[in-house]
C-alpha cells in the first residue's frame, strides 16, 4: 500500500510500504483511511526532523488525525462491524502500568501513539491507505458527519482535555492566546462548557476570522495592536481563565496582566521552555496547569460531533489528494492561507 513517510528534514515521500494484515487477531479492526489532518507535530517532523530531543532515526509514516471505513474485524469485536465509518483514536496506552491503573493513561509508561518517533523503533502513523487498530480505538461516527469532520476528533479531544484541566467554566470570562486549530477548538469547547465571554488573539488574519466563525466574542490582532490586552488589566485583571495555545513565551507573559487574581492558566501550546515572571504569578495567586493529549475525551469528542454539539467544519480549509502530500504540507505551513489541511486517501 501507499503511505506518506518522513525520512528527515524536508524529506517527505509517498512510497510503497507493507500493508497490515486482515484483522484476524482478537480485538483487531482493519480500517481503510479516508481523511487525515496535518497536525503541528507532523509539520515539526517534516521541517525539522523532530522536536526537542525527539528525532527521526528511521523512515516514519506520519499522521494521527484520521477517519475511515472498517474493512474487517477480528474475533470478539463487538463495538464496530465491517462497513462502519469510524474516527480512529491514535492513542494506545498499555493499560498495565501504574499510571494507567490510576486512570492517568495520558502518562502511560508504555504508550504507543500513531506517527511518533519518541520510541525506537518508531510507532508508524496513519497517513496510509489502511491501518489495523485495536477495537477500543475505533469510534463509530454519525452519517451526518463528513470524513473530514470525523478526522477532527483527535484535535477536539486535545482541547476537551485542556478544558477539563481548566476546571469549571460556567459563567467564565476566557482569554485564548493563539488562534490556530487548537486555539479555535479551545474556544468551541470552552463555550460548550459554559464560558460566557471569549476573547482571542493572534498575529494573522485567517485564524482570527476562523475564531469569529466559531463564535468568539472579540478577536484581537496583536501584531497590529500589541498593547490591546492592557485594557483588560484594569482592577488587577479581567479573565478568569486563559488558554495559551501559541506556545510562545511572549504570549503567556504578555497576557498575565489581563488575568484576574486567582485566575487559572492552561498551557496548551508547546514551543519550548519559558522564563516566567514568578513575582506576578505569586502576587496574583495564579494557577498554571499543563495539558497533554487526552484519553476518555476522544470518545466524548466523537459523541459531541455526532450530536451536532460542536461544529468543526469551519476549521477545514483545504483537502488534497495524499499523493500531493508535500504540497499539502507546504500549504499547511502557511498560517496566512490555511487552518487545517487534510489529505484525502479515497
Amino acid at each position: 500500500m501507499q503511505a506518506v513517510r518522513c525520512h528527515g528534514p524536508d524529506e517527505l515521500k509517498v512510497e510503497e510500504v507493507d500493508g497490515p494484515g486482515d484483522a484476524s487477531g482478537p480485538g483487531e479492526v482493519l480500517v481503510r483511511i479516508e481523511r487525515g489532518g496535518i497536525c503541528g507535530s507532523d509539520l515539526h517532523y517534516y521541517h525539522d526532523g523532530g522536536f526537542g530531543t525527539v528525532r527521526i532515526k528511521e523512515p516514519l509514516t506520519l499522521g494521527h488525525e484520521v477517519s475511515g471505513i472498517v474493512l474487517a474485524v477480528g474475533r470478539d469485536v463487538t463495538r464496530v462491524a465491517a462497513g462502519d465509518r469510524v474516527a480512529v483514536n491514535p492513542s494506545r496506552p498499555c493499560g498495565k502500568c501504574a499510571y494507567c491503573q490510576r486512570g492517568e493513561q495520558v502518562h502511560c509508561l508504555d504508550m504507543r501513539f500513531f506517527g511518533s518517533a519518541m520510541r525506537s523503533p518508531h510507532v508508524q502513523g496513519a497517513f496510509a491507505e489502511r491501518v489495523t487498530v485495536n477495537e477500543a480505538q475505533a469510534h463509530k461516527v454519525a452519517s451526518t458527519l463528513t470524513a473530514g469532520e470525523a478526522a477532527m476528533a483527535e484535535p477536539l479531544a486535545v482541547t476537551l482535555h485542556a478544558v477539563n484541566q481548566a476546571g469549571p467554566l460556567v459563567g467564565a470570562k476566557v482569554l485564548i492566546t493563539g488562534s490556530g486549530p487548537i486555539g479555535v477548538l479551545c474556544a468551541a469547547a470552552a463555550r460548550r462548557a459554559g464560558a460566557t465571554e471569549i476573547v482571542a488573539t493572534d498575529v494573522a488574519a485567517l485564524p482570527l476570522k476562523t475564531m469569529e466563525r466559531v463564535g468568539a466574542d472579540r478577536v484581537i490582532d496583536v501584531a497590529a495592536r500589541p498593547d490591546a490586552l492592557k485594557a483588560f488589566g484594569a482592577d488587577k485583571g479581567t479573565f478568569d481563565v486563559m488558554f495559551e495555545a501559541s506556545g510562545r513565551e511572549a504570549a503567556l507573559t504578555g497576557a498575565l496582566e489581563a488575568v484576574r487574581p486567582g485566575g487559572r492558566i492552561v498551557q496548551v501550546g508547546i514551543g519550548g521552555d519559558m522564563t516566567l515572571p514568578m513575582t506576578t504569578i505569586v502576587a496574583k495567586e495564579l494557577t498554571i496547569r499543563g495539558t497533554f493529549r487526552f484519553h476518555e475525551e476522544f470518545g466524548t469528542a466523537v459523541e459531541m460531533m455526532n450530536k451536532g454539539l460542536i461544529d468543526v467544519a469551519p476549521l477545514i480549509t483545504q483537502t488534497m489528494p495524499f499523493r500531493q502530500a508535500k504540497a499539502a504540507f507546504d500549504l499547511a505551513s502557511d498560517r496566512g492561507k490555511a487552518m487545517k489541511v487534510q489529505l484525502a486517501f479515497s
